[in-house]
């Protein structure tokens, strides 16, 4: 029997914004020529210096002639675009990573225990790993050879990975002290009882968040916290963008309002909105590659991703655009979860913070705001994007080694107090 044919491909969502703005860009070079030759053209701060060079050979340039090869160049790098587009959406590319068990479940969200997959089995360190509400937590186990959570199971620790899930009616209300309260204290719960002692917990960007106001609950049942691309800070670099990103929140009101969530379409414009041009770089970059290539593979697994975002419930939505955009409440002690402020300053356990020096999602002074409020925290800046850190072919060197260094040191102190209480751990 033959299989069905695979699913159509969405993305790059939200697929109209990138055409508009490959339909903006590039046509517009010509227009943008004439204002440049006059002197016009408002360059932005880092391409001042190669304006000014660019000036005399514009007065110099035949105008007909370089208007002419503007126009070529403008087509083919539009033609290029629209064909990366089209060979991505029709990849024979699926992802098919063998099964994981879950040793918990709550509505649609589940703890995947990597542990039986690996060398540790279930005497590894057990770290439970959070990732955000908003992308989908295989980021974590994205493809053979590029998932976090496989590799640290070939070396002894237990992964145990929180899958969100989708939002259901019930989750459609939740708040994020609903989130952190709630299904991540019983999912840490979960973890503890399998693990037989406290757990180290992982959260990656918005998780690490989470993560945190989680060890400010429960810190009895942790052993150590690690935070990656963890903003705290919303205003740390550039207060006005955090604030523009707030002012979206009453244009979404409406949708939010009928829908109680907030659909993943709107949230990847707001992403998209960090760098309207990069989708037009990568897929026109994408065009170039040989598709049955290592290269071609790899980059349809991380862009699956990217465009298999779940939406955000309505309240959640609310908080952090407003709460964190808008008036940047975690950084000013204001937010709260289970009825009291998020105190990092108050914690003390071993904290790893990973604060990627490229990360053009979270700032890296974002980041290192949070590391610097935990007294103790280590702090590790590798020269790695925000998603680089867990899908490059450099991360394994530049961040997951050090991160099992880190770890080694909490198993071994855990080990050392688990054999004092008598429970000590296997293998």
């Amino acid at each position: 029997m033959t299989p069905p044919d695979p699913a159509p491909r969405l993305g790059p969502r939200p697929l109209s914004l990138h055409l508009a703005a490959a339909l903006a860009v590039w046509p517009g070079s010509k227009p943008a020529l004439a204002l440049s030759r006059s002197g016009s053209l408002p360059w932005r701060p880092e391409l001042a210096e190669r304006a000014e060079q660019l000036r005399p050979l514009l007065a110099t340039a035949d105008p007909a002639g370089l208007a002419s090869a503007v126009d070529r160049e403008a087509r083919r790098r539009l033609d290029r675009f629209l064909t990366g587009v089209a060979r991505y959406r029709g990849h024979v590319y699926r992802r098919a990573m063998p099964p994981v068990p879950a040793i918990w479940a709550e509505g649609d969200a589940r703890l995947l225990d990597f542990g039986s997959l690996g060398a540790g089995g279930d005497g590894g360190l057990p770290l439970l790993l959070v990732p955000s509400l908003i992308n989908r937590g295989y980021i974590l186990d994205l493809a053979p050879g590029r998932s976090f959570a496989r590799w640290l199971a070939a070396r002894g620790v237990r992964p145990l990975l929180l899958d969100w899930g989708r939002p259901g009616p019930r989750e459609r209300r939740f708040t994020l002290d609903d989130y952190v309260s709630g299904c991540l204290a019983r999912a840490l719960q979960a973890a503890v009882a399998a693990a037989g002692g406290p757990v180290v917990v992982a959260g990656y960007c918005m998780g690490g968040l989470l993560a945190t106001a989680l060890a400010g609950l429960h810190p009895e049942q942790i052993a150590g916290l690690l935070l990656m691309a963890t903003p705290w800070d919303f205003h740390a670099e550039d207060a006005g963008a955090a604030r523009r990103a707030a002012a979206a929140l009453p244009l979404a009101e409406p949708l939010l309002a009928a829908l109680d969530e907030m659909p993943t379409d709107v949230l990847q414009t707001l992403f998209a909105m960090l760098d309207p041009a990069l989708a037009l770089r990568k897929f026109v970059r994408f065009a170039a590659l040989d598709p049955d290539g290592d290269e071609a593979h790899a980059f349809v697994a991380l862009e699956d991703w990217l465009n298999d975002g779940v939406p955000l419930a309505a309240p959640v939505a609310r908080e952090c655009l407003g709460g964190w955009y808008g008036r940047n409440e975690p950084a000013r002690g204001e937010w709260r979860v289970g009825g009291r402020p998020v105190r990092p300053e108050a914690l003390r356990l071993p904290v790893l913070a990973l604060v990627p020096a490229r990360d053009r999602i979270v700032p890296p002074a974002s980041a290192r705001a949070l590391a610097e409020a935990i007294p103790g925290a280590e702090l590790l800046a590798p020269p790695l994007g925000h998603i680089g850190m867990m899908a490059s072919a450099s991360a394994g060197t530049l961040a997951w080694e050090p991160i099992l260094a880190w770890l080694g040191g909490i198993g071994a102190s855990r080990q050392t107090a688990l054999r004092g209480t008598g429970k000590g751990i296997p293998g």
